[in-house]
């Protein structure tokens, strides 16, 4: 299972980017976005996250996963497309000449990092 080699990564990176004069702040969202041609299974990426954040600076922490469709565009018509069935070909002019533009990515997004105010015990963005 490469989700918890990922999720490890992810933990790794998200811990390096709370900077170290920040007192008491801590990671409360890391937002990835997966492409459904990464291999990457969400849920299973997720189960592994929440073992990977124990006993870390990410304890406690959410994992946003936006997952990108395939997107396609044909290199004979220059038609564009979603595909969403294991068939790669262009709905136009069936041609298998496409060029895959979205679907493989494999990205943080974005780290949300929370300090804890100084007067309160709550969590100030």
């Amino acid at each position: 299972m490469h989700e918890m080699s990922i999720a490890m990564q992810v933990v790794e990176i998200a811990v390096a980017s709370i900077p170290p004069d920040l007192k008491g702040a801590r990671v409360e969202r890391v937002n990835l976005k997966i492409g459904k041609l990464s291999a990457v299974v969400p849920d299973s990426l997720q189960f592994c996250f929440s073992v990977a954040i124990e006993s870390t600076l990410l304890e406690g922490a959410e994992l946003f996963i936006e997952e990108v469709p395939v997107l396609a565009a044909c290199g004979r018509c220059s038609h564009r497309w979603t595909i969403d069935a294991p068939v790669f070909c262009c709905p136009q002019c069936r041609s298998a000449n496409l060029e895959i533009l979205t679907g493989r990515e494999l990205d943080i997004e974005s780290i949300e990092l929370y300090q804890e105010d100084e007067n309160d015990d709550r969590l100030a963005p």
